[in-house]
């Protein structure tokens, strides 16, 4: 399970090899200060990959209030097809102290209660039919939000500076399709490299980009509404043969859901 391990320097108490090895093993200080400014989400890894009976979630990195906490080897859970929606959810436990430690693990959990509380971190979803296979090879960038026998990971929360922001899986798949659409927008093509490159992008860079390239105005929408205004361009820019903009100037309009 992601554990963060604390090791206590305490006067009179021996030291021992396993907490000079913690020290070793997790450069704590210069990991710290590196991810300082960042919200809580996945930091890196951590995805589900899914199997005939079983979800394996990858090892990987997360962050919660402030601690780095680390999965070293792949895990696994069972799942069932209940036909209605399950998520998939780190849940952080409380701190465990003892003479010489403090640690925060954690522990994977399939749960009915769509929301995440504030000791909870969701990973992915689905909802399963009986006797149908979930699967996870998306057809078109439209599929992610396929309601039955698709995971879905529009809802799962990465760490990046500032604000958490959409997973880095759907934001390549947005970059090479709209690459192998042949949009010659400048925009487009930027924004599509920066996906492509950079990995984790910026919750406030994607939506300045929906925001100039739709014509609307700024506004900080969640997942699930980013992946339908991203689809959107994408839709754009295939229908129209070129790039072109939903608005050819004057007042910015506001699309209400």
């Amino acid at each position: 399970m992601f554990t963060h391990l604390y090791p206590q320097f305490n006067k009179g108490r021996i030291l021992k090899t396993e907490m000079l090895t913690n020290l070793r093993d997790f450069p704590r200080e210069f990991v710290d200060i590196h991810y300082a400014d960042y919200s809580d989400g996945i930091v890196t890894g951590a995805n589900l990959e899914v199997g005939s009976k079983q979800l394996i979630i990858s090892p990987g990195i997360v962050r919660h209030e402030g601690r780095l906490y680390i999965l070293n080897q792949s895990t696994t859970i069972d799942y069932l097809a209940t036909g209605k929606e399950l998520v998939v959810k780190i849940r952080f436990l409380e701190a465990e102290k003892d003479i010489d430690r403090t640690v925060y693990a954690s522990e994977i959990v399939l749960d009915e209660h769509i929301d995440c509380s504030s000791s909870e971190l969701e990973l992915g979803r689905f909802k399963l039919k009986e006797g149908a296979r979930l699967r996870q090879d998306y057809q078109n960038f439209a599929d992610f939000t396929t309601e039955y026998n698709t995971l879905n990971v529009l809802h799962t929360s990465y760490a990046a500076h500032g604000e958490s922001t959409v997973t880095p899986m759907v934001m390549r798949y947005f970059a090479d399709q709209m690459l192998r659409s042949g949009s010659a927008d400048p925009r487009d093509l930027v924004f599509a490299m920066m996906c492509t490159n950079e990995g984790t992008v910026s919750r406030s860079l994607i939506l300045h980009y929906i925001s100039g390239r739709m014509g609307i105005a700024y506004k900080d929408y969640t997942n699930v509404q980013i992946h339908k205004y991203l689809g959107r361009i994408l839709d754009n820019v295939r229908s129209g043969g070129k790039a072109r903009s939903f608005s050819s100037g004057g007042p910015q309009r506001v699309i209400v859901d």
